[in-house]
């Protein structure tokens, strides 16, 4: 071994695969809930039942989030669920060994590699529009000036509505985060 340090990529990067946003709250949704279905995800996020697939199949093809098998779940592992034991009607998904590694690694360092990984001064940015209630409110805070970029970015990564106000995604992000 060459005693470098592996994690050289870019924290918005996972063995070459770039890690967006939503795969992100994936892994910490299924580590703060155990086990998890996709609609369910969804409907507390506010976003479309396809892009929580596309992203839980991408996290499967990385090896880090698995199906969760048996036809029943308990509330012990299921940590959402309001009942003692649920028949499984989804296919439900937990973290793998691996994923369950990756969130435990996520600090402070790692987020701030990865959001600036995604845009220009993307930490900063993200604070900011965690501290402030939209978008006009962020750019004042972060110190831009020119935030028509800023806007582009953060409505594709459903950070913000139209409208400029902080999603349900982003909210529940943030709160995951610990923000």
């Amino acid at each position: 071994m060459s005693g470098e340090n592996t994690h050289q990529e870019r924290q918005s990067s996972y063995r070459g695969f770039e890690l967006l946003p939503v795969h992100l709250y994936v892994l910490l949704h299924l580590k703060r809930a155990g086990v998890d279905y996709a609609k369910m995800m969804a409907r507390m996020t506010e976003l479309d039942v396809q892009t929580i697939n596309d992203a839980i199949r991408d996290l499967i093809e990385l090896g880090l989030v698995e199906r969760d098998s048996g036809s029943a779940i308990k509330r012990s592992k299921a940590r959402f669920k309001k009942a003692f034991e649920v028949h499984k009607h989804h296919t439900y998904y937990r973290l793998s060994r691996r994923g369950d590694l990756l969130v435990r690694s996520i600090d402070e360092r790692w987020l701030k590699s990865y959001f600036n990984g995604l845009f220009t001064d993307g930490w900063r940015v993200f604070r900011a529009l965690a501290e402030s209630s939209n978008f006009g409110e962020a750019c004042r805070r972060s110190g831009l000036e020119e935030c028509d970029w800023l806007r582009e970015e953060l409505l594709i990564h459903h950070f913000i509505t139209p409208a400029g106000r902080k999603t349900s995604f982003f909210k529940l992000l943030c709160e995951f985060l610990g923000l």
